[in-house]
């Protein structure tokens, strides 16, 4: 494994140490070790089944929803270990949000998308409840889009606002991190680039991981980049130095294309 120190650990918003993630008999994640910056994007990128989606859901214990998994090792989440005793999953799950590879608005108003998981939580108020549409969905900008709209169906939006959506349901309950597990494989060209630029204005207030399977978006969306293989993490570095100077075959070989 070759793992350059794209960020000390003092930096980091997540710390990896000798993680190891088992479905039944069989070993997804074998001893992965990284810092992911806060306030940055993370790409983890390798080819199908090599266990990045795997290890995004680590970050927000989703994994622990499939029977047979078992975890060894350490995550810590800005300096707390979530696979240490007595964490609480609903707290965890709200500190580190999720948005997923298609578009999954509830069957509900546009508003009541974004309020869901604050009234879930016991906030906001009636009269706060005005100033966070508007903060969320401004946020993912289509509160201008939206502003009149907010009694329709958000099943009536188009997928890239969708997407932005459910983006925007996620910061309604202000995480600390977000995961997103291919959030632009349903989208086309021009929808993925504005998905991209929405990343690069989230990230001056959040921290990003991102699962990938697209080169170009890897090498133009995010800061740092893991190259995973067979559940190891072969590489982790500064994204242009992964994109132009790797320092393992195998990274070079996944990256221009003689396989994966």
């Amino acid at each position: 494994m070759t793992i350059s120190p794209a960020v000390s650990a003092e930096a980091a918003a997540v710390s990896i140490r000798d993680l190891n993630l088992y479905y039944g008999d069989f070993q997804a994640l074998i001893g992965v070790n990284a810092d992911f910056r806060a306030r940055a994007i993370t790409a983890l990128i390798g080819p199908s089944g090599c266990g990045k989606s795997t290890l995004l859901r680590v970050l927000n214990r989703m994994n622990d929803l499939i029977d047979g998994v078992r975890v060894s090792g350490e995550v810590l989440i800005l300096g707390e270990n979530i696979y240490g005793p007595g964490v609480n999953l609903t707290q965890l799950r709200k500190r580190v949000g999720m948005v997923f590879q298609r578009p999954n608005p509830f069957p509900l108003s546009i508003a009541d998308n974004i309020l869901y998981g604050p009234r879930l939580h016991g906030r906001p108020s009636k009269s706060e409840q005005e100033d966070l549409l508007e903060r969320c969905l401004a946020a993912v900008e289509l509160w201008e889009e939206l502003k009149d709209r907010l009694h329709l169906s958000a099943l009536s939006l188009t997928e890239e606002q969708a997407q932005r959506l459910c983006i925007a349901r996620v910061l309604a309950v202000e995480p600390e991190i977000l995961l997103m597990d291919e959030p632009c494989s349903a989208l086309d060209p021009l929808a993925t680039l504005r998905i991209e630029e929405l990343m690069q204005e989230l990230k001056r207030d959040y921290t990003i991981v991102i699962v990938t399977h697209n080169m170009q978006q890897a090498a133009r969306a995010s800061d740092d980049s893991g190259f995973m293989l067979l559940g190891e993490l072969i590489e982790f570095s500064p994204t242009p130095r992964m994109f132009t100077r790797p320092s393992d075959k195998r990274t070079e070989d996944y990256i221009t294309g003689k396989y994966g």
